[in-house]
């Protein structure tokens, strides 16, 4: 009798709800308004502070020549020693100083740092957005024990919506079969709970940002 009485109270409840609808309330929100709390920095130091959180590791250049500097510096101090790299505007920038690195994807040593372009950097969660219409394809941000990205001051937009604007204005209607977010090192804790870094890829994730 109780279950009875119980069950009747709801189906009441649900018809008069049902009969006396609440007025809609979705017709006064502004769908477009941002809903996050963005930083006053400019987006080179928002993207920097995000990406450095997240496990990344950021290099900011003044010019083409610091970059060079800077990445000499590092290669040292790391003893990187196999350099793979697919995009042509990079390996100019590589054939200016004469810096050793290899195009050849039959075979993949040990250890390699892979160096990418990127489509944008994303200055609120700190991402960099790759995809697979960029010459490094599908394989090269993610084969390497480290991944070396290249970027450019106007590639920094504040959030997803803005990469995403960015890589359709870019290719127009034949937006990229693939687009991925990297936000730090890849890393995973599915195995007892534990974190563990390079699970799934780089170990090390750096950005070479350019000011242009």
């Amino acid at each position: 009798m109780q279950e009875s009485t119980s069950r009747e109270k709801i189906l009441k409840k649900i018809r008069k709800a049902l009969i006396n609808k609440s007025p809609n309330q979705s017709n006064s929100i502004d769908w477009d308004k941002g809903i996050y709390a963005y930083s006053t920095e400019t987006l080179e130091v928002a993207f920097a502070e995000s990406f450095s959180k997240a496990g990344g590791k950021f290099i900011y250049c003044n010019n083409e020549i610091d970059f060079f500097e800077k990445l000499i510096s590092i290669t040292q101090e790391k003893n990187w020693k196999n350099f793979y790299c697919w995009e042509d505007q990079i390996r100019d920038y590589l054939n200016k100083i004469d810096f050793p690195y290899t195009s050849d994807e039959r075979k993949f040593e040990e250890e390699m740092v892979g160096i990418t372009l990127c489509e944008s950097l994303i200055a609120r969660i700190g991402s960099v957005l790759v995809s697979s219409r960029q010459a490094a394809g599908r394989r090269l941000p993610v084969i390497g024990s480290t991944h070396v990205v290249v970027a450019f001051a106007s590639q920094i937009v504040m959030d997803i919506k803005d990469s995403l604007l960015k890589v359709k204005s870019a290719y127009s209607e034949q937006v990229p079969s693939m687009m991925t977010l990297i936000t730090g090192p890849s890393r995973t804790a599915d195995i007892e709970k534990t974190l563990v870094t390079g699970a799934h890829g780089p170990k090390e994730i750096f950005v070479f940002l350019i000011d242009d």
